[in-house]
């Protein structure tokens, strides 16, 4: 007998395209793992949750008079508004109370217009599919009054509000009407029925997202109501014939899963954006609405996912609705400009791939599964489709935002986490190969946050659903969304293991036990009560490299606990660069410049083989490539006397110059180990920087993190062959270091380091460009690491390869070209 639910999500997050690039293969894997794969009063405002309003608490939503017909539609919402039934080209103007004309749509073939992007200066702009505006200079559509005007025919639409994102309906806007659920049964088949389980949620300005919603299976949970969870995100969340894995698993677990797509993305109305505020809105009303089901135990939601459908937990959960209980975002990024441009540098790669997918998905019919819904009947669905004549190209539109803006802190999630008030859980990875460790340089921002737990691990990706943690995210919803002590179901405990195991393609995974299995069932407050006593930051090391399971089985080998991350515990450890590629403790005296060659080719080499990237595989197919002779600096340590763990941010702070005005830089670790067969290397991580962007945002920069302005206006190109300093932060690492171990640090090229990021890095029309680092005496280069102590590390070193996200390979020595001052 197999477990039906359990074993089709699991397996779902293996599902390949099958053809295409490595990268190109890689994004239907990561949409199939997202898309596929204590109690506020009910109108509690955010003044009550300590929580600052940027706008008008509860707006009037009601229907006003209508008076005379109007000649054409708008439909304000949240830092948007669209234009319906105007003439097809007429030039539609968005005008500000004052009078001030700001920008005109041409409207399209449908007569549409979608205002969302305001340049400074007034201009006009064509619309329509594969339209793009000019983002030299502009911002968001801000809240506020304002008219749109038909240039041809001067007819003017009544004044309108545009909201902002905390203006919030009044409780009675949210419907209590009874939206039927599809039970998903655990053993046996899947449903018949399932399209009775979708429909419609009305956002505050209208627009409606399609919604799926699944109840677990009353043969092993009994009957509801039940605790309940909502998968939101722009893949195919709501579709009705698949689930993704958060859904799934949940399901599995005794919650009620409600799966919805973003506006703008599959059955759901309005225009896509990537983040926008609008889908923060969106999610306070899905949870608003959802919560009010007589289905949902307590009338409380909680949310799942993971990546997209993890970010966009972390989006909903800062506009706090009054009936989130918790959120468990997994593999989640922190700056989405900075996701695009690492350093400041384009990232040609992984990003580049997944926006463009947005933009095909999110095209009219541009996912299978709504063009069969649409065959099949679905009107609202077809309908929906419409406005995404007005959808604009994002790759390229991203693409031009060189500089980081202002309007950017409203997508920054470490800007605006510490506006979260409810219990959070989140994990991610070190090495993540997609989102990167730059979500874990936030993790002391969620100040406002009653509970927070945080869970980092060397490892990938789709590492969250691991059953190395996934007990502890059953453990987390348990206490805040069912409120129940959490025990696992005996029949989930059986089989989870071999569909865990086959679903990671490894021998053996084994599941943590109930680590509350001692209190009773009615003793929730005092499990409830432990649980808040531990610890709430855990660090898992080694995963992948235990000597006892297959190589790359996520299971780590030893952990640590802190109160906070960065851990207080800290001890700094400083290696100066000198002289014979070596990385000393001490200042050196003499002083030096090093010289490595630009390398054209490696932007876009990393370090998957010709299998390319598989998301599930135990060990990745592995092809690092080394940097040509002159292509690279390397400095090494002398060997560790002891055991260490680094464990945080690190720095590295170079004196550089180069032959010309732009420079990428990246900086990368790696640990070198000598055995029996010769000397390996295994990376740790890298940091990049565009050496124009050097201007340190101090404000958010302290002891251990680095945070650059990467404003226009701060950007100061080189001045050829003349030194300066240059700050290029690493993401946090949790890595031990062995004695007689050796860490290495490489100076080069962005590129040939990361398994799906690629870099655009400047051609320099064919030339080959020195850059140079200089060390020594008073422009001493160097790394600062942050060392923490009272870890026990065990004696044997994982094997070469085995880590997870970690590629290991043969060490070669490099010897740097080096001169005089």
């Amino acid at each position: 007998m197999r477990f039906w639910i359990l074993l089709s999500a699991l397996a779902l997050v293996a599902c390949d395209d099958g053809g295409g690039s490595a990268l190109q293969q890689e994004q239907p894997v990561d949409a199939a793992l997202d898309a596929t794969v204590d109690d506020a009063a009910p109108d509690a405002t955010l003044a009550d949750l300590g929580v600052a309003d940027d706008g008008i608490q509860d707006p009037d939503l009601s229907v006003p008079d209508q008076g005379p017909p109007e000649p054409f539609q708008v439909s304000p919402g949240v830092e948007t508004a669209s234009v319906t039934g105007a003439p097809p080209g007429a030039p539609m103007t968005i005008v500000e109370a004052d009078g001030t004309r700001r920008l005109t749509i041409i409207a399209d073939e449908l007569g549409q217009s979608h205002f969302a992007y305001i340049p400074i200066e007034y201009m006009v702009f064509e619309s329509g599919v594969g339209s793009q505006i000019p983002v030299d200079d502009g911002a968001t559509l801000r809240p506020g009054v304002y008219t749109i005007v038909n240039d041809d025919t001067d007819e003017t639409s009544r004044p309108f509000t545009v909201l902002g994102v905390h203006d919030v309906p009044d409780p009675s806007f949210y419907p209590t009407d009874l939206l039927e659920g599809v039970v998903i049964p655990v053993i046996g088949g899947p449903p018949q029925n399932v399209d009775a389980g979708l429909h419609y949620l009305t956002m505050r300005d209208g627009v409606e997202l399609s919604a799926m919603v699944r109840l677990p299976d009353p043969l092993l949970y009994g009957p509801g109501p039940y605790p309940t969870v909502i998968e939101y995100s722009g893949y195919a969340t709501s579709r009705p014939d698949q689930m993704e894995p958060g859904t799934r698993i949940a399901l599995t677990l005794g919650f009620a899963a409600v799966g919805v797509n973003m506006r703008g993305t599959g059955c759901s109305g309005g225009v896509f954006d990537v983040f926008n505020p609008a889908q923060h809105a969106d999610g306070y009303d899905i949870v608003e609405t959802i919560a009010r089901q007589p289905w949902v135990l307590h009338n409380k939601v909680g949310m799942v996912g993971l990546s997209y459908s993890g970010i966009a937990q972390l989006f909903t959960a800062r506009t706090n609705p009054p009936s989130l209980a918790a959120v468990t975002p997994l593999s989640v990024i922190a700056d989405p400009w900075l996701e695009q441009w690492p350093g400041g540098i384009y990232n040609q790669g992984f990003t580049k791939s997944w926006l463009d997918q947005r933009d095909s998905q999110a095209s009219a019919g541009g996912q299978a599964w709504t063009q069969q819904r649409i065959a099949n009947g679905d009107t609202t669905c077809e309908a929906n489709q419409l406005l995404r004549n007005q959808n604009i190209d994002f790759e390229s539109f991203l693409h031009g935002l060189v500089f980081y803006r202002d309007d950017a802190a409203d997508r920054s999630l470490p800007l605006l986490v510490s506006e979260i008030a409810m219990p959070v859980f989140l994990m991610g990875a070190f090495q993540d190969e997609q989102t990167g460790a730059q979500f874990a340089n936030m993790l002391d921002a969620f100040t406002n946050a009653p509970v927070a737990r945080f869970t980092l691990y060397n490892g990938r990706h789709p590492d969250g659903y691991s059953p190395m943690v996934i007990m502890r995210w059953f453990e987390f919803l348990s206490f805040y969304v069912a409120r129940r002590v959490p025990k696992l179901h005996p029949a989930v405990r059986q089989v989870g293991p071999a569909e865990f195991a086959s679903t990671f393609n490894v021998m053996a995974a084994v599941l943590e036990e109930d680590r509350f299995a001692g209190f009773a069932d009615d003793e929730y407050e005092d499990a409830l009560a432990a649980y808040e006593a531990e610890a709430p930051v855990r660090v898992l090391f080694e995963s992948g490299g235990d000597p006892d399971l297959q190589p790359g089985t996520p299971s780590h080998r030893f952990e640590a606990e802190y109160d906070t991350f960065p851990p207080a515990e800290i001890e700094g450890l400083t290696f100066y660069l000198d002289a014979d590629g070596a990385l000393t403790p001490d200042l050196p005296e003499t002083e030096g410049i090093d010289d490595y060659q630009h390398d054209p080719e490696a932007g876009g080499s990393t370090f998957f083989g010709p299998r390319g990237y598989q998301l599930l595989a135990a060990l990745w197919d592995i092809d690092w490539s080394d940097y040509a002779e002159g292509d690279q600096l390397s400095y090494l340590t002398a060997p560790f006397e002891d055991d260490s763990v680094l464990l945080g941010p690190s720095v590295v702070e170079l004196w550089f110059q180069s032959q010309v005005e732009d420079a990428h830089i990246q900086v990368s670790l790696s640990v070198v180990r000598d055995e029996d067969e010769g000397e390996t290397e295994t990376w740790i991580s890298s940091g990049w920087l565009r050496a124009g962007h050097r201007k340190i945002d101090e404000a958010r920069t302290d002891v251990w993190r680095v945070e650059h302005s990467f404003r226009e206006a701060d950007f100061e190109p080189l001045t050829p062959d003349v030194p300066v300093p240059i700050s290029i932060a690493i993401p946090p690492i949790g890595q031990a270091i062995r004695a007689g171990e050796r860490l290495r640090l490489t100076i080069a090229t962005p590129g040939r380091n990361h398994g799906t990021w690629a870099f655009e890095n400047p051609d320099y029309d064919g030339m080959r460009t020195t850059h140079s680092v200089l060390r020594g005496g008073m422009m001493a280069s160097r790394i600062r690491l942050p060392m923490v102590g009272g870890i026990a590390v065990p004696e044997e070193p994982p094997a070469c390869p085995s880590l997870r996200g970690q590629p290991c390979r043969a060490f070669v020595p490099v010897a740097n070209t080096e001169r005089a001052p």
